[in-house]
């Protein structure tokens, strides 16, 4: 009669370590359930986002080249239209204000003042950028010039080393490698046929600024992150459009002193009368512009959130071989031998990148089983 209590006893003992091998069961997989959920909702922002990104940017850059190739020549007002599209994402802010009203997470914000700084610094290097941008167009062909923007890769990769805590690995390093031996290539030709006819030192003057601006872009792209995680500490849509509306109104309001204090806008009337497709046209290609690198802004802040900088710009890279091929069908730009290696080695590079990439999420997903 002894030995019953303790085989009960056994018995209850048996049954608990069932009952919570079932329960930590159940939340294990309610936990790989909710992880799966993440994980598709994380992929389609990526596919949106990405989207976005590509099209905006491919767009914009052959219309810029369009409004210069039929009688465009005002590069402060193409810079300005590189930024001045933001207002048609004011329905989108105010949509994103609401759901985060309703929302129950609260955090404390940073202060006005920091916040000024911040979009302030910000635009004043977009407004920089875009310039810079706006004058390489006007003396590269499409396709050099977005061919040399890949170079923007490698900058941002060594701003993200020192700001972000980027690390290096042999598949990075020579994605760099790459696609700066890619870009330099370009400044061995002179093309004096195709979208664009222009000197050798103004062939020169047109591959510097692209250089310049893409370093630009770079480290913009690297302060972005680090100010998210920094400053902002969130990870909403409203976030996103509040990085791009405000940065963007800070280097609207810049490019505007400078078109009018270097004289352009006197010639903006006589340049509408002689653009060569109309003044219908004419509107409308500017519209369209600025349409497009929003576009892109909500792709490239979007990726930037979501994963980081670098990959936001391995991102841009991956378009940058197709404008070539659009440039080539479009504006009759030729396809030089030069530029099919520098396009081969562009590819290479972030080929290179993306299996870098590939590899970091086998091992994360190795540490988490």
């Amino acid at each position: 009669m002894g030995e019953a209590p303790e085989i009960q006893l056994q018995i209850l003992a048996e049954d608990n370590k069932l009952d919570a091998e079932r329960q930590t069961n159940g939340s294990m997989g309610q936990s790989t359930t909710v992880r799966r959920q993440r994980t598709y909702k994380w992929w389609l922002l990526m596919t949106i986002y990405t989207f976005f990104l590509l099209a905006g940017q491919s767009v914009a850059t052959l219309l810029g080249r369009l409004y210069y190739d039929k009688g465009g020549n005002s590069k402060w007002l193409a810079t300005f239209v590189q930024v001045a599209g933001f207002p048609i994402l004011i329905p989108l802010y105010y949509l994103s204000s609401y759901k985060s009203a309703n929302s129950n997470i609260t955090t404390n914000p940073p202060s006005v003042l920091v916040l000024s700084g911040m979009y302030s610094g910000l635009g004043l290097l977009l407004a920089a950028d875009c310039l810079l941008y706006s004058v390489g167009l006007l003396y590269l062909p499409v396709s050099t010039y977005s061919l040399i923007c890949a170079s923007q890769l490698a900058f941002n990769a060594l701003f993200s080393f020192f700001l972000n805590s980027q690390k290096f690995t042999p598949f990075i390093i020579n994605s760099l490698v790459l696609l700066t031996i890619s870009s330099t290539l370009l400044i061995f030709q002179n093309e004096s046929t195709g979208s664009t006819q222009v000197s050798k030192g103004k062939y020169v003057i047109g591959f510097v600024c692209t250089v310049a601006a893409s370093a630009g872009y770079g480290l913009m792209l690297s302060l972005t992150q680090l100010c998210f995680q920094k400053i902002l500490k969130k990870e909403t849509f409203k976030v996103v459009l509040d990085m791009i509306i405000y940065q963007s109104l800070a280097a609207t309001l810049l490019i505007l002193v400078g078109l009018f204090a270097s004289g352009e806008w006197e010639s903006l009337g006589k340049e509408m009368e002689g653009f060569k497709l109309g003044k219908s046209l004419y509107v409308n290609v500017l519209v369209w512009i600025a349409v497009g690198w929003q576009v892109f802004s909500i792709g490239a802040v979007g990726l930037i959130l979501e994963a980081s900088s670098l990959f936001s710009n391995v991102i841009s890279t991956l378009g940058l071989p197709v404008v070539p091929v659009f440039a080539m069908v479009f504006f009759h730009d030729p396809m030089s031998g030069i530029k099919v290696i520098s396009m081969v080695l562009a590819v290479w590079g972030f080929v290179s990148y993306v299996y870098q990439h590939y590899l970091d999420e086998r091992k994360s997903e190795t540490g988490k089983v």
